[in-house]
């Protein structure tokens, strides 16, 4: 069987790429099956602070991979119930809920529930060539992964439905205009950039980052109270850290820190 994923770990980040580019990298049971393994690893891993998914070749994904023998109902038609069941949904939960930083590195197109799985991760970086398509609607589907959670709270419901409808492709500097990607490099530069920006993240304070992620989750769903009452209980937690005491120390003596 060929690979459909692989794994590279260095200072601290662990790349996830899929490697079906023949298939503009479309997803399967099978890619689920690895990308949720991996995803798994590299949570137990503490030399992990970072995880990186992207794909391999000219896309991040096409979205799912419709010649794949999928389940079928009673008459024949396609059943999408177990797959969303089995592989989209889980994986959409893990992301959100992830204990690690997680980046979408958008390599090139990210169509359909591709674009909703960059969507769960923490940051999203892009190539200048890449976009972003709620393609759905071109086959009678609506989006599914988590896409119409997500992209009515970060653009807003007027917008999302939009984009939604028309199935039109974001650029990539259109969709950093939005606030959905947080960089865009140029396409001979993104490979590297894009290494250099997740190695960055992997030198800081885990647990204030990890503290961080739980404060602007819990943020969407608390009103003002309840938000600065979480943060002083996770602020508490933070400065009891090793962290926080050697952030200090590299503050009064003026160089970089050297976090665990």
């Amino acid at each position: 069987m060929t690979e459909v994923l692989r794994t590279t770990r260095e200072d601290g980040v662990a790349t996830l790429t899929i490697t079906r580019p023949e298939k503009l990298n479309a997803l399967t049971a099978r890619v689920h099956a690895e990308l949720r393994g991996a995803l798994a690893a590299c949570a137990e891993d503490e030399a992990v602070k970072v995880v990186v998914l992207t794909g391999e070749g000219r896309a991040f994904s096409a979205g799912q991979d419709l010649t794949e023998d999928l389940p079928r109902g009673p008459d024949g038609r396609i059943d999408l119930g177990p797959p969303l069941a089995r592989d989209y949904n889980p994986l959409i939960e893990t992301l959100v809920s992830y204990p690690k930083i997680t980046i979408a590195a958008l390599n090139g197109p990210a169509v359909g529930a591709s674009m909703n799985i960059a969507l769960a991760c923490d940051i999203l970086l892009a190539a200048r060539s890449a976009y972003l398509q709620e393609a759905f609607a071109r086959i009678a589907l609506i989006p599914d992964a988590g896409g119409t959670y997500f992209l009515p709270r970060l653009v807003g419901p007027k917008r999302a439905l939009a984009l939604m409808l028309t199935t039109d492709p974001v650029p990539a500097a259109e969709a950093q205009a939005m606030g959905l990607v947080h960089k865009v490099f140029d396409d001979a530069d993104f490979a590297r950039e894009a290494g250099a920006f997740a190695m960055r993240l992997a030198e800081g304070p885990r647990l204030a980052y990890r503290l961080t992620k739980e404060a602007v989750a819990k943020s969407l769903d608390n009103d003002l109270a309840a938000q600065l009452a979480l943060e002083a209980k996770l602020q508490q937690e933070a400065g009891f850290s090793d962290d926080f005491a050697e952030g200090v120390a590299a503050f009064r003596e003026k160089r970089a820190p050297r976090y665990g």
